[in-house]
C-alpha cells in the first residue's frame, strides 16, 4: 500500500490479520508497518532486505522519524549502507528482535530454506521474553536462562538444542549482515546428548499386536458403514460405497505398512505422489526437493510394500498423492488416528518416526552393511546411522575374539 503518510493517516490505520506496510508516496524507502497487535513503527529501507525500525509510533514522531529516515538514505547513497549501521551507533533505531525476524530474518529464510513454517512457531512460542529487545541488548546470559527455565519443566536436552539452534540462526544472520558486533550464544555451549543412545523399535510381540490392531480397526469400520448402511436403506436413503470388498478401509493400513518397510519420513510419505513409484523397478523415488537432506534417492520395495500399493492403487481415487487427504490434496495429519491405533494395540512411547528406528534396526539386525542402511534412510551422515550399530548380530563379540 503506497500513500502519504500524514498523522491523520496514521490515526486511522488499523490492525489487520497480518502484518502490512504503509509505504510514503512523499519519501520513498519510508514507510510504517502494522502488527496485529495494533503496534506501528516507523521504518526504512535502503536495498533488498536492508530494513531499519525507526521507532515506535507515539514515541518517534512523524517529522523525527522522517528526519532520521532521510539521513539513513543518504548515507546509504553516499557509502552504500547508512552509517549507523556501518559504525555500529544506531542507539534506538537498532530494531527489537521481533522486528528483524519479521521484517528482515523471515523473508531471508523463506526464500532460502524449505519448512520456514515450524522455525517460525519455534521461535514466535519460545522466546517469547526477548522479542521485544534490541538485538544488541540481548545477552548469553538472557538465553541461558530461557534454556534454563526449558530444563526445569523438563525438555529433553536434544529438544533444547533444536530449539536454541532455530534462535542461533538469527543471530548469525544479525552478526553476519552488520546489526551487531558479537554472537550472544558464542559462549552458551550446547548441552551434551547421547547421540547412541538406544532407539524404540518394536519387539516381535509389539509387531504381532500392531498388524492385528490394524486389521481389527479395519473390520470395525466396515462393520460399522454395514449398520449404517442398513439404516439408511430402511429410510429409504442413498447408501454409502460398502467397504466390504475392499482391501484397506482408508489411509492408516496402507500407511502404516509402506512405513515400516521402506523407513521413509512422515514429511516425504505425505509428499508422496504417483509419479514417483515404478512398479516395473519396483522402486520408489524420493526426489530431493521434498527429503530433508535435498538428496534424491531410491527405495527398493519389497513384496509386502508393492502389493500394498499396487491394491490401494486401486481405490484411492485420482489424486496425484498417493496417500491424499479428503479433498485430494496433501494429506498432513495423522495423529489421532495413529494414537488410537497404538491405545488398540496396547503400544506405548512409539511414535510414528519411530517406525524409521523399526525399519532400521530390522535391517541391521538381520546382517545388513550399515551403509546400506544409511542409503535407504537417506542420512547425509554415517554418524547418524551409527546409533543402530549396537544391534548388528555378533560384530563386537567377534571383534573381542579376535585378541
Amino acid at each position: 500500500m503506497k500513500s502519504k503518510i500524514t498523522q491523520k493517516l496514521i490515526n486511522s490505520l488499523e490492525a489487520e490479520a497480518k502484518v502490512y506496510r504503509v509505504h510514503d508516496t512523499v519519501q520513498p524507502g519510508f514507510f510504517i508497518r502494522v502488527l496485529p497487535s495494533g503496534h506501528k513503527s516507523f521504518m526504512v529501507t535502503w536495498g533488498r532486505n536492508k530494513n531499519a525500525t525507526l521507532g515506535r509510533v507515539g514515541v518517534l514522531t512523524l517529522d523525527q522519524a522522517r528526519t532520521e529516515a532521510a539521513q539513513y538514505l543518504a548515507d546509504a547513497h553516499a557509502h552504500g549502507e547508512p552509517l549507523a549501521v556501518i559504525q555500529g551507533r544506531r542507539g534506538a533505531t537498532l530494531p527489537s528482535l521481533r522486528d528483524f525476524i519479521d521484517d528482515t530474518y523471515m523473508p531471508w529464510f523463506k526464500t532460502h530454506h524449505r519448512g520456514h513454517e515450524k522455525t517460525l512457531h519455534t521461535l514466535d512460542n519460545n522466546f517469547e521474553a526477548i522479542m521485544p529487545q534490541r538485538l544488541d541488548s540481548i545477552t548469553g546470559r538472557d538465553l541461558e536462562q530461557i534454556r534454563t527455565n526449558w530444563m526445569q519443566i523438563g525438555n529433553k536436552a536434544s529438544t533444547v538444542n533444536r530449539k536454541m539452534g532455530s534462535i542461533s540462526g538469527v543471530f548469525s544472520r544479525a552478526v553476519e549482515w552488520d546489526y551487531i558486533s558479537t554472537h550472544p550464544l558464542t559462549k552458551v555451549k550446547q548441552l551434551k546428548v547421547d547421540s547412541m543412545a538406544l532407539v524404540r523399535y518394536l519387539n516381535k510381540e509389539e509387531t504381532k499386536r500392531l498388524r492385528e490392531a490394524l486389521d481389527a480397526r479395519q473390520d470395525e469400520m466396515r462393520t460399522e458403514r454395514e449398520s449404517a448402511n442398513k439404516w439408511r436403506i430402511d429410510r429409504n436413503r442413498e447408501p454409502f460405497p460398502s467397504l466390504l470388498e475392499l482391501p484397506f478401509t482408508d489411509h492408516l493400513k496402507p500407511m502404516v505398512l509402506v512405513s515400516l518397510n521402506t523407513g521413509m519420513r512422515r514429511g516425504e510419505l505425505f509428499n508422496l505422489k504417483w509419479l514417483a513409484i515404478n512398479f516395473e523397478t519396483k522402486t520408489i523415488t524420493i526426489k530431493g526437493d521434498t527429503s530433508k537432506t535435498n538428496d534424491t534417492r531410491h527405495i527398493p520395495m519389497n513384496k509386502e510394500v508393492l502389493s500394498t500399493l499396487e491394491s490401494w492403487g486401486k481405490q484411492s481415487g485420482k489424486s496425484r498423492y498417493v496417500f491424499p487427504s479428503k479433498d485430494g490434496g496433501r494429506l498432513d495429519d495423522v495423529k489421532s488416528a495413529w494414537l488410537n491405533l497404538l491405545e488398540r494395540a496396547k503400544i506405548s512411547e512409539f511414535r510414528w518416526h519411530d517406525m524409521r528406528h523399526d525399519f532400521a534396526s530390522r535391517l541391521v539386525m538381520a546382517g545388513v552393511p550399515l551403509n546400506t542402511v544409511r542409503d535407504l534412510l537417506g542420512h547425509s551422515d554415517i554418524k547418524m546411522t551409527l546409533r543402530y550399530a549396537h544391534l548388528a548380530p555378533g560384530t563386537k563379540a567377534a571383534a573381542v575374539e579376535l585378541i
